[in-house]
């Protein structure tokens, strides 16, 4: 449901007129001029600011087809074209079509078309609405295609029927529905052709037996309409009733003084046994010397760029550049990692990906999918687990900084951290300098995000900075 603007009021009821089916070629042009108002303001939009000039439609499939005054449901792709920020992404779309619409899906509402197969009716967010959400899940429940549509499930999986839905209104770049505190089932909106990581690495990690990360039952995708991969739509997974997410636990305990080192210690460790599953599961492939130079080189063009936008970083500069450089130094005739190893990670992980269920205080991992403003491709590539627990060091100072805890709390907390993935990785723990490398990376991206969307946090990742580069210069101790 939208929350973006205020509900609107519902237009004068008028008679549908039949035509073609909804999902005919008159469809999209109809509903462009309500889609190009709606579509900005929904939090998922990724297109924010620059204005969406016209509509393509990717695919349509009529999951229920509309009829008298019983609700019927569309799904959609919709390529949004906006030329000024170079993007041409594509969208997915579930929308109900009811007429007349009841007054508590008002809020929902995205409008009626004035002409076109769904003329005079009212169109809106499908997922508002109890008996559409619910009808998803079925499909869910039964594998086959629909069209474009392909319904799968693990031939292991048990999904009772008449959960009841409930929309989450969290997120940001995906939409997620909880049905009976059973299962949740998380819509990726702006998708693409390939196999999201999201679906990917549970379903990995289950084969291994890894119960960490909870595995999907079921899933649903389309046909891509370049006929290349399909794109991975939804994923239905066991919603962890009864646990918390790893930031609002940070917070919570910051707020009563409570310690929070055995549960950061835990969580290094389940961190650990992930990656180490991912590792047996999935290929890996050796950190060379080109590779590293590449790795190198985009780190240092990023840094550049960010200095070039936000003054502030400029003296730290060379010291943060020196940090780069390591990845690359010789140490007689091979570089300082030519034996470790890339593997598949989490790709986005921070304490709002973890969960820890009350009942027994076990960490799980969440959110897969990496980096969503990143390719598909990049974030399937296989990347030091350095990176993972950069973001989370990371999250551990936000959290010390929303929580106005001092170092200290972030230092333990870090530290504790570290210890556990130690202890819960077989082999080669972290390498400190791999670690610098991407914590670095990880703070000056924060710098330039804080910069230009909440000013009033800059200080958060520029005190990450001015210690990196200390530790770089080799005048303060690495904390």
């Amino acid at each position: 449901m939208s929350d973006a603007a205020p509900p609107r009021r519902e237009a004068p009821h008028r008679t549908a007129s039949p035509g073609p089916p909804p999902s005919g070629p008159g469809l999209l042009p109809s509903l462009a001029p309500l889609l190009a108002q709606w579509l900005p303001r929904q939090r998922w939009f990724a297109g924010k600011g620059c204005p969406v000039t016209g509509f393509g439609l990717v695919a349509a499939a009529e999951i229920l087809p509309p009829g008298g005054t019983s609700p019927g449901l569309l799904h959609l792709l919709v390529r949004a074209h906006q030329p000024a920020a170079g993007t041409d992404d594509c969208y997915q779309l579930l929308l109900g079509v009811q007429d007349p619409l009841p007054h508590r899906l008002a809020p929902a509402l995205i409008g009626r078309p004035d002409d076109g197969p769904l003329r005079g009716r009212a169109v809106y967010e499908a997922l508002a609405d109890p008996r559409l959400a619910a009808l998803l899940l079925e499909r869910l429940r039964v594998p086959g295609r629909l069209g474009p549509l392909r319904f799968a499930r693990e031939p292991d999986a048990t999904i009772p029927a008449g959960l009841a839905p409930r929309p989450l209104d969290a997120e940001q770049s995906n939409s997620s529905v909880v049905y009976g505190d059973t299962f949740i089932l998380k819509l990726f909106r702006r998708v693409g052709p390939g196999l999201n990581p999201d679906l990917e690495l549970p379903r990995a990690l289950a084969r291994t037996g890894c119960t960490r990360v909870p595995a999907p039952a079921a899933w649903f995708e389309a046909d891509s309409p370049d006929g290349g991969e399909p794109m991975t739509l939804g994923i239905l997974q066991p919603f962890l009733a009864g646990s918390a997410d790893g930031w609002q636990l940070a917070l919570g305990s910051l707020a009563v003084g409570a310690d929070f080192t055995a549960s950061a210690r835990a969580l290094g460790h389940a961190t650990a046994e992930v990656h180490h599953a991912l590792a047996t599961a999935l290929p890996t492939v050796l950190l060379h010397r080109e590779r590293l130079a590449r790795m190198a080189d985009a780190m240092c063009r990023r840094l550049d760029a960010a200095a070039e936008a936000v003054p502030a970083l400029r003296p730290y500069r060379r010291a943060l550049r020196s940090t780069y450089d390591e990845l690359t130094a010789q140490h007689g005739s091979v570089t300082p990692f030519a034996m470790r190893r890339a593997q598949r990670i989490h790709g986005d992980l921070h304490l709002g990906q973890t969960l820890r269920t009350a009942a027994d205080g076990r960490w799980s991992l969440i959110d897969f999918e990496g980096e969503p403003a990143r390719p598909l491709a990049e974030r399937r590539r296989p990347q030091p687990v350095e990176q993972d627990i950069a973001g989370m060091l990371r999250s551990f100072d936000y959290a010390a900084a929303v929580g106005r805890a001092g170092g200290t709390w972030a230092a333990r907390t870090r530290e504790a951290f570290r210890e556990g993935y130690a202890a819960g990785r077989p082999g080669p723990g972290e390498d400190p300098r791999l670690l610098r490398a991407h914590e670095t990376d990880k703070a000056v991206y924060e710098v330039v995000y804080e910069a230009r969307h909440r000013p009033d946090w800059l200080p958060v990742p520029l005190a990450a900075v001015a210690r990196l580069a200390a530790r770089a210069d080799g005048t303060a101790h690495h904390t």
